[in-house]
């Protein structure tokens, strides 16, 4: 049981990894349950500190409550619209489809978002000096929403590599 437990929270880690960046996945709570199997281990080191679960939890709500606020606040700051967002969000599907044909890949995921608001503040209405003012906006929120999921769900996957390997 105790071998199950250590690979469904490697296995949760990294689906929270992907989940950092896929549309629709939420990484932090994934990695966090990880975080949560690995406390009913035998290998749990710092994983069995309940203070440590409880400000992780609390950390991995507040991060997903953000990513759903921070394009939209990103976006209206610089005079973006809702179409901006989800042309962001269609961009980043297009990028992922194209991840696993190399390089040119892992440059689409931060192209095609861009390129994904653009189009959308365009079709909008938008002049093109103020659609790409907001889809710049939307690209920020973007960022951010996704660097502080990847960064959670990096900082898990370190906690319980840690407990595994001490």
């Amino acid at each position: 049981m105790n071998t199950l437990l250590i690979v469904l929270a490697i296995l949760l880690a990294v689906v929270g990894i992907i989940g950092s960046v896929v549309p629709g996945l939420p990484g932090p709570p994934i990695s966090w349950a990880g975080l949560l199997l690995l406390k009913f281990t035998s290998v749990a080191d710092q994983a069995n500190s309940w203070p440590l679960l409880i400000g992780m939890a609390v950390a991995a709500i507040v991060i997903t409550v953000l990513d759903y606020i921070v394009p939209s606040l990103s976006t209206k700051k610089h005079g973006g619209s809702k179409a901006g967002v989800w042309g962001c969000n269609i961009g980043l599907v297009i990028s992922i489809i194209g991840l696993p044909f190399g390089p040119q890949g892992i440059i689409g995921i931060i192209f095609w978002p861009f390129v994904g608001a653009l189009v959308g503040e365009l079709l909008n209405g938008k002049q093109s000096r103020e659609a790409l003012r907001a889809a710049w906006g939307a690209f920020l929120g973007f960022l951010l929403g996704t660097g502080l999921k990847l960064a959670y769900t990096l900082v898990v996957a370190v906690i319980i590599a840690l407990d595994i390997i001490r």
